[in-house]
């Protein structure tokens, strides 16, 4: 196999967030979420990050609360 197709390993990818001590699917819930609070349709969260339309309502719902009322079945 050529080096220059070859993928990318875990630990080229996860070294430059160990050097500062973030992980990088925390930088990437931070990105939905800060996404989120731009936008007021969940569709465009599941266009730009591939995430389920339930993930996306729940970064949704986070940065909108005002928007829902509280689940009356929710403990």
């Amino acid at each position: 196999m050529n080096d220059s197709n070859a993928a990318l390993s875990d630990l080229s990818t996860k070294k430059p967030f160990m050097s500062i001590g973030v992980r990088a699917s925390a930088l990437r819930a931070d990105r939905i979420l800060d996404e989120a609070k731009h936008t007021a349709d969940p569709i465009h969260l599941i266009r730009a990050f591939g995430i389920a339309p339930n993930t996306a309502m729940h970064y949704f719902r986070a940065a909108h609360p005002a928007q829902f009322r509280p689940d009356p079945i929710a403990p």
